[in-house]
């Protein structure tokens, strides 16, 4: 049985035993729990174990990640003899910390030009730079890897015109933003998430703004001007160091950035855990080999 338990927080209870043997009566039950590194886990303090044999672990680590095996043992009574005999059955969970990923967000839009050489092409985009990140700077988010082309585009029935290609990332990691984190007692990745997402979110309303007024307030359109609907945006995932995302692997937590398994590793946060060439590294979650 795969279990993914969010870093920081408690797994759900562990069943010792399968859905059949759950309906049934079992006499003088016992259970057994092993944690990944072999030792009992029967009063640890991260554990929260019950006398039905289920368990739950507490404040979960990356480091607590592996295969937990658990034995159950119980009476058969033959009711003829009286004779006893002890059954035993064991069930394995690999049960592997996750943290859900960073999100920025990509966003390409498109800006009408009277030509590819104008100087004003130049001093729109640094204008534009600096407007979209005065509206997203209180929230820690910055715009990052701006970039604009130009294009000569021919368009049924209005011939060629000219287009600036504009594209960049909002970013959630602006100077600060480990102080924000510092101010929510829940995991930062939430609050990271919801503050890129409203960025991204006030972004979108800026260009729907700028469509709008020129659609009603200018009478004549500026020599560089929003191309209407060309707003586009992706989400782009990453997962912190010592995890990445396998959705063949870990196709029940799809999406997830699962914990590195021993003998890989995530040294940044790109969204796939290398494998290492000379494998040294018998932890999960590492970082490097």
């Amino acid at each position: 049985v795969y279990v993914y338990v969010k870093v920081f927080t408690n797994s759900p209870f562990l069943v010792c035993m399968d859905l059949a043997r759950s309906q049934e009566e079992i006499i003088d039950p016992k259970y057994f729990w092993v944690a990944p590194d072999g030792k009992h886990l029967e009063g640890q303090t991260y554990v929260n174990l019950t006398e039905i044999g289920n368990l739950m672990l507490m404040r979960f680590k990356e480091s607590m990640s592996g295969s937990y095996t658990c034995t159950l043992s119980y009476k058969i009574l033959e009711t003829t003899t009286q004779e006893e005999r002890e059954v035993f059955e064991t069930y394995k969970f690999m049960v592997y910390a996750y943290r859900e990923a960073d999100h920025a967000y990509q966003v390409f839009v498109r800006f009408a030009t009277k030509g590819c050489k104008l100087a004003a092409n130049y001093w729109f985009f640094e204008k534009l730079k600096n407007i979209l990140n005065s509206i997203v700077s209180d929230l820690k988010c910055q715009i990052i890897e701006p970039s604009y082309k130009c294009h000569s585009v021919k368009i049924p029935h209005q011939g060629l015109l000219h287009e600036l290609f504009v594209t960049f990332r909002v970013n959630p990691f602006a100077p600060g933003w480990e102080e924000v984190c510092h101010q929510v007692s829940y995991d930062c990745e939430d609050a990271t998430n919801m503050r890129v997402r409203e960025a991204r979110d006030r972004i979108e309303e800026f260009f729907n703004k700028h469509m709008y007024a020129l659609k009603h307030k200018f009478q004549t359109l500026p020599v560089i001007h929003y191309v209407d609907n060309s707003f586009l945006v992706t989400r782009v995932d990453s997962c912190r160091p010592g995890f990445g995302k396998n959705d063949i692997t870990h196709k029940d937590c799809a999406g997830c950035c699962v914990v590195c398994d021993p003998g890989t590793y995530s040294p940044n946060n790109e969204v796939t855990c290398q494998i290492c060439t000379r494998p040294r590294v018998k932890q999960y979650g590492a970082r490097s080999c």
